[in-house]
């Protein structure tokens, strides 16, 4: 009888104390980002939004990598409620789009305060700068240099990688990867700006997750051999829900898409 009791208060010390371990544990580590429900793409049938009453809107689809960009901004500020999802069919698009919302006619785009903006870069400065949420910048006046000057080239990263789709050599993907490699040796930690995740790594994960795939597919190539950085990198952003959930982009589909632009390999 004792030994039942003694059980028994061991037990319900051992349950205590693993409560109070679950409880503390949550404070410092909350619960992955739940799973966001993704309303179907609007296309030429669809019936225009109430335009302009307040509510923002980001225009997107769910397997542009520049509209990704913002996705991955919104959700890291949690931002869900507050900016709503609006994906459109580029293939058969509203035409009511490029009447009354953008002119320009192409996504990303985002109506906030009676306007509307686009391009990527821009944009994903813009809802880190006026919406509530964590920043996604560090107050590192150096750190915020870095991460102009990583954009600053970030067009010349993609570019030396497409150069190699239109060909047969790897070597300017490699001069790419490289100079990405040599970035993230720059600060402490997984990320380019070193410990946390920012809009520096927002702005060139999504291009380095569809550059991945193809370049492994077509060419072969592991742009992680040799480049532990990127490799760790990679890794890093992989376990960011706010990334993680924005992954859409189907590796067929990109494959398909970027043979038929670059006339690559077949």
């Amino acid at each position: 009888m004792r030994s039942e009791v003694l059980g028994k208060l061991n037990n319900s010390n051992r349950n205590t104390k693993r409560q109070t371990f679950e409880a503390d544990l949550s404070r410092i580590a909350p619960a992955a980002m739940a799973t966001e429900y993704l309303p179907p793409p609007l296309d030429a049938t669809a019936e225009e939004p109430a335009l302009f009453d307040g509510t923002t809107r980001f225009y997107m689809t769910y397997t542009c990598p520049f509209a990704q960009r913002v996705w991955i901004t919104r959700n890291s500020k949690g931002l869900q409620e507050k900016i709503k999802l609006v994906p459109l069919n580029l293939q058969n698009r509203p035409a009511w789009y490029k009447e009354k919302v953008y002119s320009v006619n192409k996504v990303p785009s985002l109506e906030h305060d009676g306007k509307v903006m686009g391009e990527s870069i821009d944009l994903i400065k813009y809802v880190d700068s006026n919406f509530e949420g964590p920043s996604l910048l560090p107050n590192d006046a150096d750190k915020k240099k870095f991460f102009e000057e990583l954009l600053s080239h970030i067009d010349q990263f993609a570019g030396n990688v497409f150069t190699t789709f239109r060909g047969d050599s790897t070597t300017e993907a490699g001069i790419a990867f490289d100079r990405l490699e040599n970035a993230l040796n720059k600060y402490d930690g997984p990320f380019l700006l070193g410990d946390e995740f920012s809009l520096a790594d927002i702005a060139f994960i999504p291009l380095v997750e569809r550059f991945q795939i193809y370049l492994s597919e077509v060419f072969k190539y592991d742009i992680t051999a040799g480049r532990p950085k990127v490799a760790a990198w990679i890794e890093a952003v992989n376990k960011i829900d706010a990334y993680t959930q924005t992954k859409k982009a189907d590796p067929k589909e990109i494959v398909a898409l970027y043979k038929m632009m670059f006339s690559a390999k077949k």
